[in-house]
């Protein structure tokens, strides 16, 4: 797997996503413990909330990110948008009230929202082969792993000698040691494509391929059933361990880094297991995972009538990990296998954006409804949650999908550029199919 990182310009980007994220898991748990702090036994609402503004920050401004920003200005972007986090970052530890955390979070994940897709959308074009992007997707998911298991881990030790507000400044330090690194990267030339579209007809433009394309939208039934998952354990953790567990500080971070230990677990595993099986086996089957998860987790809570332990909590959250990672880490491969190179970063736009719908409905569920009428309806709604996407993924995406497809032109001339390129035979023609200009719809 770390083969990739002989490639220079893809190792400093994958330098850059591991301290950002080491700062961002600090911010994580830190966020946590000022959300208790600020509202105790309410926590969970008050997180619910501050997540639920990030995801309609995401939702709007991430299509406009990949639309607006041009190829030749992306580096200077990236590195203002770093800069931003870093200063908002150092601002959360002075907060006092609820409404600031809210505006603060929605200042610093707006900088996030247009941030994620343009480096998302670096990957693919810097490695071309798909073993490699496969293996840099596997690595990628690890560095995410990194702000639910080794950031937790680190806050955890950081907590014995400092308050938790000090941990926002270990986040402002990520976020400028990664934009020093991008600043030190040099970037694929790509040529602007985009002609006299305006940035609405761009961000369409990823919108239209992702929705059309049967696979992306298993996809995205694939990332509710992970949002389920991942929202109970987001936002649920710090009050079920601080108010039924009865632990402190520290053991919210290591109930924290339990998830990302199973997560990094299965995505240690999945280059060489997406080398042998298809990605759409393996993510129903993490969906299936997840579900099952989620139902034994409410059974047991009933079961118990609240008063679940450690033998319980830690059990879950590791195998909500490694679902977790098993539905989100070949997402990457299917975008890559759904556009021309010049659409990629609409459509990692386009992801990012109706992923975080998915987040939108999760977060209220797991903290407002299990702040207000208790954590067994919350978690009954994320099992329902869970099935529905689960369900619909395996209707959506067809057990046989191939990349190249037969297909007729009826609306292209005789003698066409594209119908020279890929001759008729039969009355009609077979290459790699994808949503464009020649494509607008899947073929039946």
């Amino acid at each position: 797997m770390i083969e990739v990182l002989k490639n220079v310009a893809f190792r400093r980007l994958f330098g850059a996503q591991i301290v950002a994220l080491v700062g961002t898991g600090l911010a994580t748990v830190a966020l946590a413990l000022l959300a208790y702090d600020l509202a105790g036994a309410q926590a969970g609402a008050v997180l619910g909330t501050a997540l639920a503004i990030k995801m309609i920050v995401y939702v709007v401004l991430a299509p406009v990110s990949g639309a607006v920003v041009p190829p030749r200005l992306r580096k200077p972007v990236l590195i203002a948008l770093d800069l931003i986090r870093a200063a908002v970052a150092l601002a959360l530890p002075f907060v006092s009230e609820i409404w600031q955390v809210y505006v603060l979070i929605a200042l610093l994940q707006s900088a996030s929202a247009c941030f994620t897709p343009l480096f998302q959308s670096l990957i693919p074009e810097i490695l071309k082969e798909e073993r490699d992007y496969t293996r840099a997707l596997s690595l990628s998911r690890l560095a995410y792993d990194l702000e639910s298991l080794l950031s937790p881990a680190l806050a955890a030790a950081l907590l014995t000698l400092i308050s938790f507000h000090g941990l926002f400044a270990g986040t402002s330090v990520g976020f400028v040691l990664s934009a020093l690194l991008v600043l030190s990267t040099r970037f694929p030339v790509i040529a602007d494509k985009r002609g006299d579209e305006g940035p609405y007809a761009r961000a369409m433009r990823g919108m239209r391929i992702y929705l059309r394309t049967p696979r992306l939208r298993g996809l995205l039934a694939l990332n509710l059933v992970a949002a389920a998952g991942g929202a109970m354990v987001f936002v649920n953790t710090v009050v079920v361990v601080r108010s039924v567990l009865h632990g402190g500080d520290r053991q919210v971070a290591w109930a924290l880094a339990a998830f990302g230990g199973g997560s990094m677990l299965v995505a240690l595993l999945l280059p060489k297991l997406l080398d042998r099986v298809p990605d759409r086996r393996i993510m129903l089957s993490a969906a299936i995972g997840m579900c099952v998860v989620l139902a034994a987790l409410l059974c047991a809570w009933l079961a118990t009538q609240g008063s679940i332990g450690w033998s319980v909590l830690i059990p879950a959250w590791l195998l909500l990990g490694m679902s977790y990672a098993g539905l989100v880490t070949p997402g990457g491969r299917l975008l890559r296998r759904s556009a021309e190179a010049s659409d990629l970063p609409f459509l990692f736009a386009a992801q990012f954006s109706l992923s975080h719908v998915c987040w939108l409905i999760a977060y209220p569920l797991a903290g407002m409804v299990g702040a207000r009428l208790g954590m067994p309806m919350a978690v009954s709604a994320l099992v329902v949650l869970a099935l529905a996407g689960a369900c619909f993924a395996w209707r959506a995406w067809p057990s046989d999908d191939p990349d190249e497809l037969a297909h007729s032109h009826d609306d292209l001339p005789p003698g066409h550029p594209h119908l020279a390129e890929h001759p008729v035979e039969s009355g009609s023609h077979r290459h790699r199919y994808v949503i464009d200009q020649f494509h607008e719809r899947w073929p039946r």
